[in-house]
């Protein structure tokens, strides 16, 4: 598949809009993928227990609401669109053992989550095995809209593939100012998602991590608090 251009257009929920090897999609400023046509929602990296995970690994007391703050934005975003299908692209779980740390409350409103609704789970690094107990599908990638979802990005040209675990931020000088956010980033050709889950961290798009996956030039969708802020790549700066 020939992708010729990139294009986008600022949508009326302060989303980007744009086409990822030819299928249109919305950049959400939450980090979430919105495929309207198909009423899919996509979601990387959450991380849910990341907080109790290092309690008990390495004593390090960080505040347990991680899992609570990440499913609050969540449900803001099914409320807002409401789709049929809600894609999660892996490292759902910090560990394979954060979904037995699950409180009752979080577990409860994870499982709601399924409602009216498929849940599928891509598998990551951090969760090989994915979800054992609660709803859905567990997969290792996920065909949709002739777009393919996977957890981490293959090497090489990959059209049509969408994906997250590199956590993507974009760092841009203007002035004085220096701001570093969250990111998508995309060719037109395939999408890198950002991290979703509320103590999850960036990292630069400059990075040699992402060098073989952009052969050409590349848009930075950085995440702000009420729209997503197009960045050419030659405006970014190096951490």
């Amino acid at each position: 598949m020939r992708v010729t251009s990139l294009a986008f257009q600022l949508g009326d929920c302060g989303g980007l809009r744009i086409e990822i090897a030819g299928t249109r999609a919305v950049l959400r400023h939450s980090g979430a993928l919105w495929l309207e046509a198909e009423r899919t929602m996509v979601v990387a990296d959450l991380h849910f227990e990341k907080g109790s995970s290092y309690a008990a690994r390495f004593g390090q007391m960080l505040p347990p609401y991680d899992t609570r703050e990440t499913l609050d934005r969540l449900e803001r975003e099914l409320a807002a669109l409401s789709p049929a299908t809600l894609v999660f692209l892996g490292d759902s779980f910090h560990d394979g053992a954060g979904e037995d740390r699950l409180p009752g409350e979080d577990r409860a409103r994870i499982t709601a989550l399924a409602l009216g609704r498929r849940l599928v789970w891509a598998v990551g690094n951090h969760d090989e095995d994915g979800p054992r107990a609660l709803p859905g599908d567990v997969v290792d990638e996920a065909e949709i809209a002739g777009l393919t979802f996977r957890h981490e990005p293959l090497p090489g040209a990959q059209p049509g593939e969408v994906a997250g675990h590199l956590h993507p931020a974009a760092k841009v000088t203007s002035g004085r100012a220096t701001i570093r956010r969250r990111c998508f980033v995309t060719d037109g050709a395939r999408l890198v998602l950002p991290a979703f889950g509320a103590f999850t961290g960036g990292l630069n798009i400059l990075d040699q991590a992402f060098a073989p996956l952009f052969g050409g030039p590349a848009l930075a969708a950085a995440l702000g608090p009420r729209r997503v802020h197009a960045v050419g790549w030659k405006s970014l700066r190096p951490d």
